[in-house]
This record gives structure tokens, sequence and C-alpha cells, in this order.
């Protein structure tokens, strides 16, 4: 199974592909895609297209990308949903079903803590992949999405089928665990 790993950003978006193959995991591609200082509209249409690129050149046969954080300044959460929006809506017009993780789920599937820092993702990335070099932060941590998703995607999706019976039931999954 091939998975494309997107760490969303309005700047910079990260990308990074691996393939997994039962329970190891190899390292394909990764890097980033730049956007520059244009309109808001011109950098939407950037990330898009070049998701759909990386969606055509590699055709992976899933993909995953980080959820938004609330962050302080509302305005910058809101460019960031913007930017989000592009890659998911480039990954789905591509035929990709699309999973979602938290930066803290992606953590603690890479580094084994959910509070862990951005040189702590990259160090075990790096490793996890056997990497002759350290990835950059944005791609480190699109890898790191990606290596969530070959983690914990099969039991994710079997939570999402079964979702709607659990709800009839009274029951709900949040944070990856059934609650009443």
């Amino acid at each position: 199974m091939r998975i494309l790993g997107i760490d969303p950003g309005l700047r910079v978006t990260g990308f990074g592909v691996l393939e997994k193959h039962g329970s190891r995991l190899q390292y394909v591609t990764s890097g980033v895609i730049r956007t520059g200082d244009g309109t808001l509209p011109a950098r939407l249409r950037i990330i898009f297209e070049s998701v759909a690129e990386l969606v055509d050149t590699y055709r992976p046969d899933q993909a995953a990308i980080e959820k938004v954080f609330v962050n302080v300044n509302p305005q910058s959460t809101l460019l960031l949903g913007q930017a989000r929006g592009a890659a998911i809506t480039a990954l789905s017009v591509g035929g990709l079903e699309v999973f979602e993780y938290t930066p803290m789920q992606l953590k603690q599937a890479v580094v084994g803590y959910g509070r862990a820092r951005k040189e702590q993702v990259q160090e075990m990335v790096t490793r996890l992949l056997a990497l002759t070099g350290t990835p950059g932060k944005d791609a480190s941590d699109a890898l790191g999405v990606a290596i969530c998703h070959a983690h914990s995607g099969e039991t994710y999706s079997a939570l999402v089928n079964v979702a709607p019976t659990l709800a009839a039931k009274g029951l709900r999954v949040r944070r990856g665990r059934l609650v009443g």
C-alpha cells in the first residue's frame, strides 16, 4: 500500500510518500510545496495543483493529512484551514480516501509521546524509515502523518465503518476510543 502524507500550511505544505509492505515501511519521497507571497487564491491554487500533481505522479492508494489545531490567532487558524481544504480537495478529486490525524496522534504513533517536539519527530522519522539524511520539519511531519496512518489506518477504517452501528446503540468514537 502506498500512502501520501500531507502537513498543510499556507506558506509551506509538507508531503511524504511511503509504502507499507506488511509491517515494513519504505520511504519513497518527501519535500515541501512553497507558495510564496502571492494572493490567497493564488497560493491556494498552488497547493491544490501541487497536491494533484503528487497524486498523479506517485499514485498513492490512501492519503493522510494532519488536522488543524486551534491557534492563538484565529486568522492564522482560518488561513491554515483554507490551505488544508485545498489539499483535501486535490486528494479527493484524485480519487483518494482521506484520513485525518491530530498532531498528538501523529506524535504518539511516531515518537510514542503525544507531546513530543518537532525535532523528536524528525529524528524518529529518520530512524523508522532508515533515511540517510534528516528531512525538514514540514516533510518530517508529513512522513509522520503517513507513518501514523500506516500503523493505525486499518483500525481507524474499521472504527469509521462501524460508527453508524455504534451511534445507534448510543456509543461513539472519541479520540480513537469508544465512549458511551
